[in-house]
């Protein structure tokens, strides 16, 4: 993997996009070239001297040939909200890439990706890369609304077969938790003889919880990105850790991306 370095990023966009929920353009060449699949970057919000530490951002898009990434995050506080603020005449301080990324298994030829809320964002570049390795790819996808279902669309762009979708109210597809979905895809899969060989999620932790015992019930190898509070982002503070059968691990270097297996839910 490649090193971290600390890149001054400027706004090109900061758009909302759905109910509490932005996206951010950012012209970063270094991690454009460098970021792999389920990596992210930690932001420095510039006009925030009280709230001194970075921000971590999952890349959802880029373009190596233009320099730039997105970044798709959700308002949910004070230093979120300042974002929404930020102008395209204004420059932000990353430093990534940073983690261990997604992982598939070489053998797997199948793959399926679930996504609950904005999980969808750190998925859709391994969904990219898995499609350039001419891998089979299937998309779960997971709303309160159809309004916060912000990547359906793009992901709809990228596929041979639309994802399957649920929302909380009904508003679009599957009425309710998504988990359904992916029970279904696994047997339906399993019927046909052609199981997957490997399964990649990202959400609310009680998602990843379920969705990863229904891997293991299929036997089927299971990845998850799992959010912690970080103050370093380099490994170094010890304040985002995770529980492992292999003793505690620092989410920020060791993950975000863990083996299903390990994981102490």
């Amino acid at each position: 993997m490649t090193k971290p370095i600390s890149e001054p990023a400027f706004i090109r966009a900061n758009e909302p996009v759905g109910p509490g929920l932005y996206l951010m353009t950012l012209e970063a060449s270094g991690i454009a070239r460098s970021i792999e699949p389920g990596q992210f970057v930690h932001m420095r919000i510039p006009a925030m001297d009280d709230h001194i530490l970075r921000r971590p951002f999952s890349i959802y898009g880029r373009s190596v040939e233009n320099g730039l990434v997105e970044i798709l995050y959700q308002v949910v506080g004070f230093g979120s909200e300042h974002m929404t603020a930020l102008s395209a005449s204004q420059s932000v301080e990353l430093i990534g890439p940073i983690g261990r990324p997604w992982r598939p298994p070489a053998a797997a030829s199948r793959t399926l990706l679930v996504a609950g809320g904005v999980g969808s964002a750190p998925l859709f570049l391994l969904a990219e890369k898995l499609i350039a390795e001419k891998r089979e790819v299937d998309v779960v996808l997971g709303a309160q609304t159809a309004e916060a279902l912000v990547s359906r669309s793009r992901y709809e762009a990228l596929l041979q077969e639309p994802p399957r979708c649920s929302t909380d109210d009904g508003s679009f597809g599957f009425e309710g938790f998504c988990t359904p979905l992916v029970k279904k895809a696994l047997v339906e899969a399993e019927s046909e003889g052609r199981p997957y060989g490997y399964l990649a999620v990202c959400g609310p932790e009680p998602l990843m919880r379920l969705v990863a015992n229904m891997a293991a019930e299929h036997d089927v190898p299971c990845e998850v990105s799992l959010e912690r509070r970080m103050a370093c982002g380099i490994g170094a503070c010890l304040s985002c850790v995770v529980k492992t059968t292999s003793g505690l691990k620092r989410s920020c270097v060791d993950g975000p991306v863990f083996d299903a297996r390990e994981v102490v839910w």
